[in-house]
């Protein structure tokens, strides 16, 4: 009953956080009905509770059917906090030991996969409020502090500092928190 109770306040605050901050969200019932991405992940809360209980053959069967039927890979072992959003969910791929605050924003196509096979931490921590954009691939055992921004298409290879905004191949840090973009500081300059 535990386990049931613990799932119920886990979809509830994903729930929540899909009202909050998708505005394509009219009701409840909108996402529980026709939200392929919130339906993903519930089922990914559904297998996670499996895994981390040692019920590791069902957990699989769960994980290997929302792959399937919803094109999102998320391992059994990687830890989601409750509260998040993946939004439109086609071609997510969360690593067995990536870690995902509370929330954060995920669009399609993102990936947060490894850089190379090892034992141990190998997928990116991502902190809270965190917005990652469409198609990005954050890789390795780095971490996306508190707040950064991620932008699409970007590839992500070193940490994100608190607030900041990295885009490109490879990622590079364009605006930390509290600084202006470079063309913000020319207009600014400008006007001096």
């Amino acid at each position: 009953m535990v386990v049931v109770k613990k799932i119920y306040l886990t979809v509830k605050a994903d729930l929540r956080a899909f009202l909050k901050n998708d505005p394509s969200v009219q009701s409840v019932w909108d996402i529980i009905l026709f939200s392929i991405s919130f339906k993903g992940l519930l089922l990914y809360r559904i297998y996670h509770e499996f895994f981390i209980r040692n019920h590791k053959f069902l957990a699989n069967i769960l994980y290997y059917t929302a792959k399937r039927k919803y094109h999102m890979d998320i391992h059994p072992a990687a830890e989601i906090e409750p509260g998040i959003i993946i939004d439109h969910g086609f071609g997510v791929v969360i690593g067995e030991t990536a870690t995902v605050g509370s929330g954060t924003v995920i669009y399609h196509g993102v990936t947060l996969g490894a850089r190379r096979v090892m034992n141990g931490p190998r997928h990116p921590h991502i902190g809270r409020n965190v917005l990652i954009g469409n198609h990005a691939s954050i890789l390795g055992n780095i971490s996306i502090r508190d707040g950064a921004r991620i932008g699409a298409n970007s590839v992500v290879l070193e940490n994100v500092p608190e607030g900041a905004t990295a885009v490109g191949i490879p990622a590079k840090i364009v605006k930390k928190e509290g600084e202006l973009f470079d063309s913000d500081r020319k207009h600014t300059d400008d006007a001096a």
